[in-house]
């Protein structure tokens, strides 16, 4: 069996400990972390395939992350890298043309109602501007400009006693 590497014959740098530890205090994500904390076991002088077996990766995955953090030595280099994921659904539909069409009135506008419900609101903007959003969407979309959905508050009031005698009835029947 071979003998595994010592960190400096890694390329670790006597500095690589505490800026680790530092970044591993504060990091969020749990990918992340498992990163991290995978090379700073290694670091320690953990053997590669002990390490690999804890955090259930190969031991290719491994190297490779140690080769990333070796590039320039910085334990920002194996954070998640921004994704281009799916895109935009109905790009035309704009904050602006969202928060205009909120100012509007829907009774105006022909609807039956007189706010916005996120459905309705869907509805309108398909039909205005040609486009398909589904209210689901839209309320994600709607959240993400920093608004609330809230559903309508509805007052019930106790009913009149002096009701029937307004009505001009008796109420001697």
């Amino acid at each position: 069996m071979r003998k595994q590497k010592s960190a400096t014959e890694f390329g670790f740098d006597r500095y690589v400990k505490g800026r680790l530890q530092k970044v591993i205090a504060q990091v969020k994500g749990k990918r992340t972390y498992i990163r991290l904390r995978a090379v700073q076991m290694v670091v320690e002088g953990q053997l590669i395939s002990d390490v690999a077996q804890l955090w259930d990766i190969t031991i290719r995955v491994l190297y490779n992350w140690i080769k990333t953090y070796l590039t320039n030595h910085q334990p920002q280099s194996l954070f998640d890298k921004p994704r281009a994921g799916r895109p935009r659904v109905a790009m035309q539909l704009t904050d602006n043309r969202i928060a205009k069409e909120l100012k509007r009135s829907p009774m105006r506008l022909g609807y039956f109602v007189n706010t916005w419900t996120v459905a309705t609101l869907a509805d309108h903007l398909n039909k205005r501007y040609g486009c398909a959003i589904t209210p689901r969407t839209l309320y994600r979309r709607m959240k993400a400009m920093g608004l609330e959905c809230k559903r309508p508050k509805y007052f019930y009031e106790e009913k009149d006693p002096n009701r029937t005698q307004k009505k001009g009835r008796s109420s001697e029947s």
